[in-house]
């Protein structure tokens, strides 16, 4: 009996033993792991998809056993996976392989000879899609193409420019293969720029609202699903090279439930996705938004979603970020701020109604402060009939609210999800409302002083470009990305304060906080190691911060130079014609050199 439970004891102790040990430790980093009772450390460990141990190389490297991995940081910068609080990650999966990206290209000749060659590359029945990430002010000339130079880059091919949601250029065989004629109307809020004889002109413009824009580009041929599939594995893997390990879809115009989900669906069944997805309902039809959210509702349960998916963090979060189109209140900066219809109070309290009913979170586009005042009208007599009673919400954008619409916002128990739409559109902004009105806008810091829940993110792909270190770069430096200084410093973070925004914060919205957002024992090993110092690195290189190695629940999701072996080999890209397949990264780079 005595020999009985020796073997028993020591059995256990053995197993112990062995489930104690790491499955991966990186050692010699400067990890910031943004844990206020650990602020810094060098090493960790990762055991069944969550940091274990955090600390000194000594004591994490106790975790090693034979199995266990153990990668060299060199020194590097270490941190939690960044996470965009407000990007259109499914959407744009679905057409990254078709878009041909100006994000940080620094002269307009330079995206104009991008054009040409794509043209020359792309079949009959395809477009050359420029599609948001960019604007006039970053590039030398300081000014947008011209139609003359839109039509001799690609003459014989239909091409798309759309800047920001403002105004898109497209050359004759563009209106062409779109069906815009002579006789063909403006839509309401927007512009087709006619000539004295009555032709378009090629110029769309948002006046302002951006229906006739992304209605437009809707027109361009779509890829297979199984180029889908690749296109949105791409564009995980480029999020991944900039160290993002998270993104919050916020819905999108054109993208229909459950149909257009069926790329993220699919790759996520198959243990493809290399990013944590939640994701919220974007109402499609105006008038019918209500008839949408109900017949959403019944059929989605959110508390008994797939567990599988779930582990894998892709989830239905709730409703927005629009919720009825009579509450589109657009950013175009260069017009006039649209005036919503008496008929939104009715609709809106229609719909927030219901998701509080049915206890679905939500979010809501709100750009200035006097939809927000209305909009806050709405919720405060839902939360008198039904209250919200803790329930996650909160406006997206939010750049011109107002001190007294903040109050009301913590006391409804929202939060806010902010944007570097101002890093693209400052100059527009003063243009129109002058330099003081734009040295709060967003007022971020003071929503953090009022304790107010607030993340980051970019409104990636057609608006802002989703590389997130141009997002971190605004925040501490409050520069546009034609270098006006915007805000004065009082209104700037530090480093560790605008990088804890792309982390704890959109976790806190998603209601993930105790999951991820730090390196610590328990959380989800989510992190990258970076090719600079984020935290020392002069300020006009943060841009320029790329990861080396990108982790994700512990497993490795992207690596370059010396990690590159520790990695999945880079797909294909398909079609082959894609400008992706020739392009990369910030800049307008050519893969491989």
């Amino acid at each position: 009996m005595l020999l009985l439970l020796f073997l028993t004891v020591f059995t256990a102790t053995a197993q112990t033993g062995r489930m104690a040990k790491a499955d991966l430790i990186i050692r010699n980093g400067k990890i910031l792991t943004l844990d206020d009772g650990q602020p810094n450390a060098s090493a960790l460990a990762v055991r069944e998809g969550k940091f274990v141990r955090v600390g000194t190389d000594k004591a994490v490297m106790a975790f090693k056993g034979p199995q266990t991995k153990v990668i060299d940081a060199g020194g590097r910068r270490v941190i939690p996976g960044l996470n965009d609080s407000h990007i259109h990650v499914i959407r744009g999966g679905r057409f990254y392989n078709l878009e041909l990206r100006w994000d940080g290209v620094k002269s307009l000749k330079a995206g104009l000879d991008m054009i040409r060659e794509q043209a020359k590359r792309t079949p009959a029945g395809q477009w050359v899609r420029v599609v948001g990430g960019w604007s006039e002010y970053q590039f030398e000339e300081r000014r947008l193409p011209t139609l003359e130079e839109i039509n001799e880059v690609a003459p014989g091919t239909p091409l798309f420019v759309l800047c920001l949601y403002g105004k898109a250029f497209m050359n004759k065989a563009g209106l062409a293969a779109a069906g815009i004629t002579r006789d063909t109307p403006n839509p309401p809020g927007g512009l087709i720029e006619k000539d004295e004889n009555g032709e378009p002109t090629g110029l769309l413009v948002a006046e302002p609202n951006a229906f006739l824009l992304y209605s437009t580009l809707a027109k361009g041929p779509v890829l297979s699903f199984e180029d889908q599939l690749n296109s949105s594995r791409q564009f995980m893997r480029d999020l991944n090279r900039f160290g993002l390990t998270s993104a919050v879809d916020a819905g999108g115009g054109f993208q229909n439930y459950p149909a257009d989900y069926a790329t993220t669906d699919t790759l996520a069944r198959r243990g493809q996705l290399t990013l944590r997805i939640p994701y919220y309902l974007f109402a499609q039809k105006g008038g019918q938004e209500l008839q949408d959210y109900a017949q959403w509702i019944s059929l989605v349960d959110l508390d008994h979603q797939d567990e599988k998916l779930l582990e894998l963090g892709y989830s239905l979060e709730g409703g927005g970020e629009n919720l009825v189109a009579a509450g589109a209140d657009f950013e175009n900066f260069r017009e006039v701020r649209p005036q919503l219809t008496p008929a939104m109070e009715g609709q809106l309290k229609e719909v927030v109604g219901l998701l509080v009913k049915n206890r679905w979170p939500f979010r809501l586009h709100a750009t200035y402060d006097e939809s927000i005042t209305r909009f806050l009208d709405v919720m405060e007599a839902v939360n008198a009939e039904t209250p919200f009673n803790g329930l996650r919400w909160y406006f997206d954008h939010a750049e011109t609210i107002s001190e007294e619409n903040l109050l009301r916002v913590k006391a409804l128990g929202g939060g806010i999800a902010i944007q570097n739409r101002m890093s693209f559109q400052g100059e527009s902004f003063i243009s129109r409302y002058g330099r003081k009105a734009a040295q709060a806008t967003p007022p971020f810091r003071r929503m953090i002083q009022m304790g107010l829940p607030v993340a980051m993110g970019t409104d990636a792909t057609r608006v802002s470009s989703y590389n997130p270190w141009v997002a971190l770069h605004w925040l501490v430096t409050g520069k546009t990305l034609g270098g006006t200084a915007l805000y004065p410093k009082e209104n700037l973070l530090d480093r560790t304060q605008a990088l804890k925004l792309y982390t704890l914060g959109g976790a806190t919205l998603t209601g993930e906080r105790d999951i991820k957002g730090v390196i610590k024992a328990g959380q989800l090993a989510d992190l990258a190691i970076l090719t600079a110092d984020y935290l020392s690195v002069p300020e006009d290189e943060i841009p320029r911060i790329e990861s080396v190695l990108t982790l994700l629940g512990g497993k490795v999701v992207y690596g370059k130079g010396e990690y590159e072996k520790l990695a999945p080999p880079p797909l294909p890209v398909s079609p082959a014609w894609s400008p992706a397949a020739v392009y990369e990264g910030w800049g307008g780079a050519k893969k491989g050199q």
